[in-house]
């Protein structure tokens, strides 16, 4: 179960056979339904004309330059035309895309998964993810391999365009919500965490332009991660400590491709990465009132801070495509994914570090206060982030309705697995779309209790499943 199909993408595990991990077959079969789904695309409200145009960028993992490779080279074989952004972020490709007029984009990362992976993340031609029924007509070109490729006058071109990252700094700055000056007031000093990918070029660059001092950590992008890319506190011991011997004021950690976000205080302790959202909401809310969204494995504290700014809340289903469906509903204000993801409508329906790096400053250069005392001015919730390793002997189905039966008397929401909401915790488990585990989210007004209601479902589904 190495190569995992979802509406994430395409993602796997390098090497192996065709069919069981992301091989070069593989990576040029799933880019060959893309373009032969772009090709036949019907839409009444695009008009087209010429050849199809498609933005690629990758991040730094080793594997990268070859799948980009394999990727463009096919769209080029499928008469498609390449805007190559080369070494970029998820989140600079999903402005590019309608930048360039494009009619889709192809990110090369696998996010926040180990170096053995990496996948291809498909958008539309508004630079966001592509909906459910969409990556499954894909699927469905794939297994079929209905593809039909271009004669030899009629191929693709390749125009190369490494503008993008500076292009995406400058759209952030230029938000009317963040204040450049107001940060450079500050005089902040920032230790970042690039785990060696675009970030560690991107981020210092934002930051420099804001009249921020940077320690960079990690910020050369071999693709050798120095650590679980994985924004997660057991990972980042090294900028816990960088912080405290540098006297900085705040960290700042990256995934991969740049579309997750968490800080360290400037005691070496994390905000936490739930608390990305709230913080960046809490600003943005306070000057623009609304309405916030995120998905249902996220903190309640964001639900407390948009009633405290007399907006109303509401939770999705995980996946980025499913918190965008719905902040477009809910004419959201700003929304994301208490995994450190920001997504703010006024610069574009993705999640994106850049934006959430340069409003938690200016909120931070507005508030005047330290880093820990802000994370202390918001609800105190504690999350527990746990797993269990799936086998092809465990029916995941029974498994989420034998839970769902054994909690019938409690509030349930079952739109994306099962959640649980008790008075003052909840519980979510859900098969994940991009690893072959079950996922088991808790959250509760101590950490304490948070693991002990992780451990008691972790005891329960067990118990279930027979292991």
């Amino acid at each position: 179960m190495t190569l995992i199909k979802s509406i994430s993408g395409i993602r796997g595990t390098i090497g192996g056979k065709v069919g069981d991990n992301l091989t070069p077959v593989d990576a040029v079969k799933f880019a060959s339904a893309y373009g032969t789904w772009l090709k036949n695309y019907e839409d009444s409200s695009i008009v087209r004309t010429g050849k199809l145009k498609v933005v690629v960028g990758r991040d730094a993992r080793i594997s990268g330059p070859m799948i980009h490779n394999l990727v463009v080279n096919t769209l080029i074989g499928l008469g498609i035309d390449v805007i190559d952004l080369g070494l970029s972020t998820t989140p600079t490709v999903e402005v590019a895309v309608p930048l360039e007029k494009a009619d889709g984009g192809i990110i090369l990362t696998a996010s926040h998964n180990p170096k053995q992976w990496n996948a291809l993340k498909l958008l539309n031609e508004k630079g966001e993810f592509l909906n459910s029924i969409e990556g499954e007509k894909i699927l469905v070109i794939a297994e079929e391999e209905a593809f039909d490729f271009s004669d030899v006058d009629s191929l693709g071109e390749i125009t190369e365009n490494d503008a993008y990252m500076d292009i995406h700094i400058d759209e952030v700055l230029n938000l009317a919500l963040v204040d450049v000056d107001a940060v450079k007031a500050a005089k902040f000093k920032v230790v970042v965490d690039g785990v060696n990918s675009s970030g560690g070029i991107i981020i210092p660059k934002l930051l420099e332009l804001m009249g921020v001092e940077v320690v960079k950590l990690y910020c050369d992008p071999t693709g050798h991660f120095p650590h679980n890319p994985e924004p997660l506190k057991e990972h980042l011991t090294d900028i816990s400590e960088l912080v405290v011997k540098e006297k900085a004021d705040l960290g700042v950690v990256v995934d991969p491709d740049v579309d997750r976000l968490a800080f360290v205080c400037e005691d070496g302790e994390m905000f936490g990465e739930e608390y990305t959202l709230v913080a960046c909401a809490d600003y943005v809310l306070s000057k623009t009132p609304g309405n916030a969204v995120s998905n249902m494995s996220s903190s309640r504290a964001l639900r407390d801070i948009a009633n405290k700014h007399n907006g109303s809340y509401e939770a999705s289903a995980v996946g980025e495509v499913n918190v965008v469906h719905l902040m477009k509903k809910n004419n959201a204000i700003i929304g994301g994914e208490g995994n450190g993801g920001i997504i703010y409508p006024e610069s574009h329906y993705g999640r994106d570090s850049l934006v959430g790096v340069a409003l938690f400053l200016t909120h931070l250069a507005n508030k005047k206060m330290s880093v820990s005392a802000l994370r202390a001015s918001y609800p105190q919730y504690y999350m527990s982030k746990n797993k269990i390793e799936l086998t092809p002997q465990i029916d995941v189905d029974a498994i989420l309705i034998a839970m769902t039966d054994k909690y019938k008397n409690e509030d349930i929401t079952t739109i994306d697995g099962v959640k649980i909401d008790f008075e003052n915790d909840w519980v979510h488990l859900r098969k994940s779309n991009t690893e072959p585990i079950i996922r088991i989210y808790t959250e509760a007004p101590t950490q304490e209790q948070a693991d002990t209601l992780a451990l008691r479902i972790i005891d329960e589904i067990k118990e279930i499943a027979g292991i």
